[in-house]
């Protein structure tokens, strides 16, 4: 009996859940990074991983839907482990040149701006979905909460990713696969590089509108509750 006990016990410790899925995520995505740039084989390795990532990043959403177990721990959990993957892969092609050093600091600073005031939201008690959800306007969800939109958005940085990362296996460096390009193919690469980091960092912007168009009026209630409190104690003394 208490070996069957202990059997359920690690039983239910070994389940899957959403959780464990995007720490697996970031684990992989920061393995692939430290993979970029060790060789032409490891590059590709990398790309692979990439492609890895964004593959649980969907299973944690679909693993959360169908077994009922989404939360606004788990919710918060999920955006801060796509914040920590698009970063250190931002900083990291800015880092070795292969895109502007203004990208990850975009990235940086949208991901800063909206988390504040999701946070300011949960303070307010809205907690991100149904009838408490932060974001009231119809677009306002379809950009940030819909599935199209979140499926667009890893996609496109799933693409930028294994796209850059191609790139770096194949033509850059002593040890690419491909070796000397012709100048025009080089260029070709490179504006197709820059063409889908812009795109990417532009939806990135638009799906971040919404929350900072909305979470304007909880920093608003907060400024306004502590200037009740300091006429309060005003009056007080």
């Amino acid at each position: 009996m208490h070996e069957w006990t202990l059997c359920r016990v690690w039983q239910a410790s070994m389940r899957w859940t959403p959780n464990k899925v995007t720490f697996l995520r970031v684990v992989v995505g920061f393995a692939a990074v430290c993979l970029f740039g060790r060789g032409a084989w490891a590059n590709l390795t990398a790309v692979g991983l990439t492609v890895a990532a964004i593959a649980l990043d969907a299973l944690d959403g679909h693993l959360a839907r169908k077994k009922k177990m989404a939360t606004p721990v788990g919710a918060q959990l999920d955006i801060l482990g796509d914040r920590m993957i698009e970063n250190v892969y931002f900083t990291y092609f800015a880092v070795v040149g292969m895109v502007s050093l203004w990208l990850p600091i975009l990235f940086f600073a949208r991901g800063a701006a909206t988390d504040f005031l999701r946070a300011l939201a949960m303070k307010a008690g809205h907690s991100g979905w149904g009838a408490n959800a932060m974001l009231r306007t119809w677009w306002g969800q379809a950009l940030v909460a819909s599935r199209w939109s979140r499926g667009l958005y890893a996609a496109m940085k799933c693409l930028c990713f294994c796209y850059l990362g191609l790139e770096l296996a194949l033509t850059r460096g002593p040890v690419a696969l491909v070796g000397e390009l012709a100048a025009d193919v080089n260029v070709m690469i490179r504006v197709g590089a820059q063409v889908l980091t812009w795109m990417t960092a532009a939806f990135c912007l638009l799906r971040g509108l919404p929350v900072l168009v909305e979470g304007w009026k909880y920093i608003a209630g907060n400024v306004g509750t502590v200037r009740g409190k300091k006429s309060a104690e005003q009056e007080a003394m």
